[in-house]
């Protein structure tokens, strides 16, 4: 496989929005042959308010959805113990790390908070600005 290309909720949102930018990063992706990629966590803290359900729907059908499992959420609160942050306010972050840590190399982490998911990720996941 060519890699992942895995989107936060800011990244996420973008695409339900069909923000331009992120839609060409998303399609070019595709073309490539790259997996475009969210967690199930993810889907929950995007900003679904404003759209529609079938946007969501049809959105949500053309990329990989991870599941959160026991195994993820073990590997993220390792994460966030050998970083020293709090599940409260990292949790979501540290399930995308955990995500991007086991998915098909090489991967990008498209998201707006770069700084908590670099550090999260590690300097194998390239981390670029939603």
């Amino acid at each position: 496989m060519p890699g992942t290309l895995l989107l936060d909720s800011e990244g996420l949102s973008k695409l339900y929005l069909k923000d331009r930018t992120v839609l060409a990063l998303a399609q070019a992706a595709s073309e490539e042959g790259i997996r475009v990629a969210t967690t199930a966590m993810t889907t929950l803290e995007a900003d679904y308010e404003r759209i529609h359900s079938a946007r969501i729907r049809w959105v949500l059908s053309r990329i990989d959805v991870h599941d959160v499992t026991k195994s993820v959420t073990d590997q993220a609160a390792t994460l966030l113990r050998d970083h020293h942050l709090s599940g409260h306010k990292y949790a979501i972050d540290a399930v995308l790390a955990a995500i991007a840590r086991s998915a098909p190399r090489p991967v990008t982490v498209f998201t707006s908070d770069i700084e908590d998911i670099s550090l999260l990720c590690g300097p194998a996941i390239e981390v670029i600005k939603a």
